[in-house]
C-alpha cells in the first residue's frame, strides 16, 4: 500500500460515518423532540412497518435513531422482544389518538367521513411516498404470532387500543352502543387488509374500494 493510499485510509476511517436520515417530518420529529429510549422505540416501530420484524435489529434500530448502540441494553433488558413489544403498543397508542385528530378535522362527522379519513392517511403517504410501508402491528403479528406469544399479546391490546375510542367516536356520532364495537372492528379489518392489497398491487384501488363500497353500511348504522 502507498504512503497516499494510507493517509487517504486513514482520513476516511478517522472522519464520521453519515448517519441514516429520517425519512418524514414525523421520523426527524422525533428523532428532535424526544430522549433516545422514546426514539429506538418508535425506530423501530418504523422498521417493523417497512422490512418486518427481521429489520428492527438492535444495531438497525441505534443507528435510525441516532441513539448510542450502548443503550439499549440499558433501556430494553429484554432484548430485542421487549423493544419489539414495546414498538407494537406505541403504533396502537399512535392509531388510537389518531382518531380524535381525524375527527377534529372533518367537515361533517359521519362514520364513512371517518373512515376515508382513516384511509386517506394511506392513500396520501403512498401517492407521496411510494408502497414501502404498511402498518406495524400487522406486520408484527404475521412475523411473531405463533412463535413469541409476548408480541402477539401486544398486537392484540394495540388494536384494542385503537378500537376503542374509534368505538367511542362511532357512539358519539349516533352508533348503538352495542354496534360500535363490531363495526370499529370491521373498519379496522378492512383498512388492513386494504393496505396489504395496496402494498402487494402497488395500487390504492383497494383503498379506494372500501372506503366507497363500505360508507354506506356504516352510515346505515347510525340511529335515525
Amino acid at each position: 500500500m502507498s504512503q497516499s493510499q494510507s493517509q487517504s485510509q486513514s482520513q476516511s476511517q478517522s472522519q464520521p460515518q453519515p448517519q441514516p436520515q429520517p425519512r418524514s417530518q414525523s421520523e426527524a420529529e422525533s428523532q428532535t423532540r424526544h430522549g433516545p429510549r422514546e426514539r429506538m422505540v418508535f425506530s423501530a416501530a418504523q422498521l417493523i412497518r417497512r422490512g418486518g420484524v427481521a429489520a428492527a435489529g438492535m444495531r438497525e434500530v441505534a443507528a435510525h435513531a441516532q441513539a448510542p448502540r450502548g443503550s439499549l441494553q440499558h433501556y430494553f433488558p429484554g432484548g430485542k422482544r421487549q423493544l419489539v413489544d414495546e414498538a407494537v403498543a406505541w403504533a396502537g397508542r399512535y392509531a388510537g389518538k389518531r382518531i380524535a385528530r381525524f375527527l377534529a378535522g372533518l367537515e361533517e362527522a359521519t362514520p364513512s367521513a371517518l373512515f376515508a379519513a382513516m384511509a386517506a392517511q394511506w392513500t396520501d403517504e403512498y401517492a407521496a411516498d411510494g408502497f414501502a410501508a404498511g402498518c406495524p402491528v400487522a406486520a408484527a403479528t404475521v412475523d411473531c404470532a405463533c412463535a413469541e406469544d409476548s408480541t402477539r399479546q401486544a398486537a392484540a391490546a394495540a388494536f384494542a387500543t385503537w378500537r376503542a375510542p374509534l368505538a367511542e367516536a362511532l357512539t358519539g356520532m349516533g352508533v348503538p352502543a352495542e354496534r360500535a364495537d363490531a363495526l370499529g372492528t370491521l373498519m379496522i379489518s378492512a383498512l388492513e387488509g386494504a393496505i396489504l392489497m395496496a402494498r402487494a398491487e402497488r395500487d390504492s384501488r383497494a383503498l379506494d374500494a372500501v372506503v366507497r363500497e363500505l360508507g354506506p353500511l356504516l352510515d346505515a348504522a347510525v340511529r335515525r
